[in-house]
């Protein structure tokens, strides 16, 4: 039998992640983003975006063919990586955006023909419906589908499983940012990594993949 709410949950939630990213393309932003080495994929919202999307979209089949277990085996493996990655999304971009946005956003550069720091945050800004879809909308379902929808894992699966996951995706996306830094004359998606030495950005690559692990470990902790 489907289940009918989980369903909704994953066509709407898929839904408004697609509007969010398609709508990037109409935003004064894209023109900049596009034309850069990596393109939107350099940021880890978008890659955080991507695989929130994909277990969406396989959790969708598993709500519409629930008997075929090897569905849900593959939903339960990706989202042991997207819900830490989105996890990790959502708390860093909404502390920084409230408390120190020009970590996040670019800042101008010498030249007369650069924008001023209030016109590029201006042009950096994205609309409230798109950012909450981007950088909320992840997060947010992925924690009510794995908390309403979803067992627990167990703690072999987590002690080895989650851990395997948060350090790939984790080494993946830094080998990623630094080499995608080469084209882009040591430019990275967000100043604060273009800001810090080489040996700054593994502290935060660390610290971020920290929070992964242990915002994981401690939501399987609280799941009912």
């Amino acid at each position: 039998m489907v289940n009918v709410p989980a369903a909704i949950l994953h066509a709407s939630s898929a839904a408004v992640m697609a509007y969010g990213y398609n709508s990037l393309r109409g935003l004064p932003l894209d023109g900049i983003i596009s034309t850069q080495y990596g393109g939107h994929f350099r940021f880890l919202t978008i890659q955080g975006l991507a695989i929130a999307f994909v277990t969406m979209v396989v959790s969708l089949l598993v709500d519409l063919l629930p008997a075929v277990q090897a569905i849900r085996t593959v939903k339960r493996a990706v989202m042991m990586v997207s819900l830490p990655v989105s996890i990790v999304v959502s708390s860093i971009y909404w502390t920084l955006l409230s408390l120190a946005p020009q970590l996040l956003l670019e800042k101008d550069s010498p030249g007369e023909a650069t924008p001023s720091s209030s016109e590029m945050l201006a042009l950096m800004r994205i609309p409230l419906d798109i950012d909450l879809s981007l950088h909320a909308c992840p997060a947010a379902t992925l924690l009510l589908d794995f908390l309403v929808f979803e067992r627990k894992y167990s703690a072999g699966a987590v002690r080895v499983g989650a851990r395997v996951a948060v350090l790939l995706s984790t080494v993946g996306y830094s080998w990623w940012a630094e080499h995608c830094a080469k084209y882009t004359d040591g430019v990275f998606p967000y100043p604060f990594l273009t800001e810090s030495p080489f040996w700054g950005r593994v502290c935060i690559y660390a610290g971020a993949g920290s929070i992964a692990y242990f915002s994981f470990l401690g939501l399987n902790k609280l799941h009912p």
